[in-house]
């Protein structure tokens, strides 16, 4: 087979995983197809599991050691089928806490501890250089192979170019479509689909290779079954420490590996999907195993002896000059591979960003204010972690003693995720396990899984001298690699795994009942050992003593979260708590609400972190403690009786209280108001009367006469205003006003406000920042009473911004039925004390005692609003006085009408 035509394949293949990602991206951002978010689609997702391992790797593993190659599937089948209620818990917890990868994980349990997220962080990243080797390998092996039974003149470049070659266009994929946006969910639904589309595609192109072998190349299962009884794999004896040791290895990795965790636990969109897997994940591992055995059997005696067994599935039907068949075994292993590193990738910058570079972020700043674009800082954190990654498995795969055993080289990674499992299994059972002893246990297993197995794989003198290997460290004998404290004769990989196992929880266990939990331990402890409590309150770590500002808090939430979900999250949050606009109170719920929302963007200790310097200290409360301390069910149920009858009276006399303060200032306005309007009628009635008398006399020259009827007139302009504008405020709010609706152009409509606003301060430079293609919208509205509203807006911009070069932005969004014009200046806002009554009717944003309009205008835009089915609010934390006009795409009449 021609090289290009191969190399051509891989691109059109990596091409169409690329538009079906974008699709399903797109479709998903439209909130079309859920059939996305299946249990199926979340069950090929798990397949991630299946690299090229166990496409290559498990007929190469059967050749060698025979029927031990089942221990990698035996222990993710017993997890699915005999423990998933402990896959129920862990989904459950990562739901709730918004955790965004086993890291945040561990470091959430722990009282939110950043060093054990760096500590984590850091197991990961070891660990899977390894694996991401082995992928490379496997590629650039499957090239090979293609390259020595082409006959087309065609040599193999440099091995280590082509692997190299492969990491960069891994690389360009997952920072693609990785690390396009930053999602509070950290899911991504796109790379998920084209995972599932691989799953299909390693599986069928396995079963069509098994199928040649057993029914073309042999006779059969009959002729299979007599070959096995003739081969190597029949004497293959069993080593039950071994045996139980790879199956325990394999069960502790499909819930540790970071790839595993991520679409277990943080891509699952339904709890409910594990019910499905529990049973159709098993079976898929079992459909990529039925024919490992006959392969591998059929390539031992009808292949030479030199050939490589991890690469059977391909030189198997090469040799029976199957190239199409060959082809799309090549595709099965490339797609196995490149799933594995673009999930690992993703999951491993996750953990990079939120660990290592965002906590390295806020312990440099200057000052303790959060300023400038976190989402951008996360995002390129991200993709430079994606690069690293990548290019730690290739620095692995070139400087490795290059074993020739996919299996060796997996089984490395395996027992060095494995490390997580005591801190990991403890955290969710045991609610006396503390941050300390989670530290010293990780810690531990990490140096020795590092000095038994990890660096003794780059080979005996490349990290450690022979010395060390012989005679041990400054000549202790009993600190050998090899064999750890005098224990000789054990098989490598059991030898590592038990020691670095046994250390690790001997330490985590001894670290935790010397030490004692700090409060925001405990309150985590709690949420984590009784996730499925639901009659418990949930704890909380945040006190009723902040002094948190709720404008400051929105500013945090924009520059993490972006701009329109943060204002979503703030003006539902606002809703539950009975008050209108952006701004709820900062209330412990609140801010542990807020906190959990902003740990799937950037992970629970940084989330804690920042809003603990806008907020003030983490504290929990001794009541706290004392719910913590109770274990008695009947006081709990009390307890939480208590808390939810304090929780609603605090509710009602806030809403009391601003209530009051808004009557206050509303009582206060309204005396400013009729004064203000006694003010501005009796000025222009003075006035007529005066010229009107001074006319009656006569004898006035005609030049006077006439000014003094221009006078006259414009009074009578000006008074005819104000009236006009208390009646149509009554028509308003009566919802008697008849509606001229039409289909009319939002852009012609801005651009009609604009030169209407012009006549407010002309003599002021003032710039207008438009989104012209996103204000391209035809709406069934009532244009001059919409326009009305645009030009009180901007004008009151142009009266109002107080900068030195004053500019209005104008932003359209449409958000399905509805459409968003939000007018921002840059000036320095609306005092907060204003907020709240800009809109009621004796309000004014100057000085009631200053001349001008008796303040109307925001109450009419409101009216208006009211009428045209729409909204009109203030949107705090924008840097400058921004309001929000909200309105349908199409109103077939007043909803006052109908009120009406």
């Amino acid at each position: 087979m021609p090289f290009n035509l191969l190399v051509l394949a891989c691109i059109t293949y990596v091409a169409f995983l690329f538009l079906i990602a974008f699709a399903v991206e797109r479709r998903a951002r439209r909130g079309a197809a859920r059939w996305l978010r299946s249990p199926l689609v979340y069950t090929l997702s798990l397949s991630v599991y299946c690299t090229a391992w166990t496409f290559y790797g498990a007929v190469g593993y059967a050749a060698r050691s025979g029927l031990e190659f089942l221990t990698i599937y035996l222990g993710p089948t017993l997890v699915f089928v005999g423990w998933w209620w402990i896959l129920r818990k862990l989904v459950r917890i990562g739901r709730q806490q918004r955790v965004t990868s086993i890291a945040d994980l561990i470091s959430s349990r722990y009282g939110k501890s950043t060093l054990l997220g760096v500590i984590v962080t850091l197991i990961c990243v070891i660990a899977a250089t390894p694996y991401i080797a082995l992928q490379l390998q496997s590629v650039t092996l499957s090239f090979g192979v293609f390259a020595a039974a082409g006959s087309y003149g065609w040599a193999l470049p440099d091995s280590d170019a082509t692997a190299l070659w492969v990491a960069v266009g891994l690389a360009f994929f997952t920072i693609l479509f990785g690390t396009r946006n930053l999602d509070a969910n950290e899911q991504h639904t796109g790379v998920v689909i084209a995972i599932a589309v691989e799953a299909v595609v390693k599986l069928v192109a396995l079963v069509a290779v098994g199928i040649f072998v057993v029914w073309f190349m042999a006779s059969g299962p009959s002729d299979i079954i007599m070959r096995i009884g003739y081969s190597d794999i029949a004497d293959w004896d069993l080593v039950p420490s071994r045996w139980a040791g790879l199956i325990g290895l394999s069960a502790a990795a499909v819930m540790t590996l970071p790839r595993m965790f991520q679409v277990l636990v943080v891509e699952t969109s339904d709890e409910a999907h594990l019910a499905t897997a529990s049973w159709a994940f098993p079976l898929y591992l079992a459909a990529m195993s039925i024919f490992v055995v006959p392969i591998a059997v059929v390539g031992l005696q009808m292949l030479p002896a030199e050939a490589n067994p991890d690469l059977f599935v391909l030189t198997l039907p090469l040799s029976q000059g199957q190239g199409g068949l060959a082809m799309l075994a090549f595709l099965g292993g490339f797609s196995s591979a490149t799933s594995m590193v673009v999930v690992a990738s993703i999951a491993l910058a996750t953990m990079v960003s939120n660990h290592i570079v965002m906590p390295l972020w806020l312990s440099l700043r200057p000052t303790r204010e959060v300023t400038g674009d976190v989402r951008r800082l996360v995002l390129v954190a991200r993709r430079v972690a994606i690069a690293g990654v990548l290019g730690l498995g290739y620095f692995y795969y070139s400087h490795s003693e290059g074993a020739t055993s996919l299996a060796a080289i997996g089984l490395i990674s395996f027992v060095g995720v494995a490390q997580m499992l005591p801190a990991m299994l403890g955290g969710m059972f045991w609610r006396g396990a503390t941050r300390v002893g989670a530290a010293l246990g990780l810690t531990i297993g990490l140096v020795v899984w590092a000095y038994t197995l990890f660096l003794p794989s780059f080979g005996p003198v490349a990290m450690i001298p022979q010395a060390v290997f012989d005679h041990g460290p400054f000549g202790l004998a009993w600190l050998r690699p090899r064999a750890l404290f005098g224990a000789e004769g054990l098989d490598p990989l059991i030898h590592a795994l038990f020691w670095s196992l046994t250390l690790n929880t001997s330490a985590f266990c001894l670290g935790s009942l010397f030490s004692f939990p700090s409060p925001v331990e405990r309150v985590q402890g709690l949420a984590f050992v009784n996730v499925f409590d639901t009659e418990r309150a949930e704890p909380r770590v945040w006190d009723d003593q902040g002094a948190a500002d709720p404008e400051e808090l929105l500013k945090l939430a924009q520059r993490i979260l972006g701009d329109e979900p943060a204002l979503l999250f703030f003006e539902d949050a606002a809703r539950q708590q009975g008050k209108a606009g952006y701004l709820p109170d900062p209330t412990p719920a609140f801010l542990d609400a807020l906190e959990r929302k902003l740990a799937g963007a950037v992970g629970a200790a940084a989330a804690h972190a920042v809003i603990a310097e806008v907020a003030g200290r983490a504290r929990v409360t001794v009541a706290d403690l004392i719910r913590l301390a109770d274990e008695t069910a009947q006081i709990m149920e009390y307890s939480s009786r208590l808390e939810s009858q304090r929780s609603e009276l605090e509710r009602t006399a806030r809403q009391l209280r601003e209530a009051n303060e808004k009557l206050t200032q509303l009582s206060i306005q309204k005396d400013a108001f009729l004064s203000q309007i006694s003010h501005e009628l009796r000025t222009p009635m003075t006035s007529i009367r005066a010229f009107s008398e001074i006319l009656m006399e006569g004898d006035v020259p005609p030049a006077l006469a006439a000014a003094q009827a221009r006078i006259i007139n414009e009074e009578a302009i000006r008074l005819t205003r104000l009236l006009d504008d208390l009646l149509d405020l009554s028509v308003l709010e009566n919802g008697t006003v008849q509606l001229d609706l039409r289909i009319v152009s939002l852009t012609e409509m801005v651009d009609r406000a604009l030169r209407a606003a012009r006549q407010t301060r002309p003599e002021r430079s003032f710039d207008i920042l438009r989104d012209l293609p996103a204000e391209a919208l035809f709406l069934r509205t009532d244009p001059d009473r919409l326009t009305q509203v645009f030009i009180n807006l901007i004008a009151n911009a142009r009266k109002y911004c107080d900068s030195r070069d004053p500019a209005l932005r104008i932003n359209v969004k449409q958000r399905g039925a509805r459409v968003i014009v939000d007018f921002i200046d840059n000036g320095s806002g609306i005092p907060k004390d204003k907020q709240q009554i800009i809109f009621e009717k004796f309000a004014r944003l100057t000085d009631q005692t200053r001349a001008g309009g008796a303040g109307l205008g925001l109450a009419i835009c409101r009216e208006i609003m009211a009428n045209l089915g729409g909204t009109i609010t203030y949107l705090p934390a924008q840097g400058g006085a921004a309001f929000r006009v909200t309105l349908p795409l199409r109103l077939e009449k007043s909803p006052r009408a109908d009120a009406a």
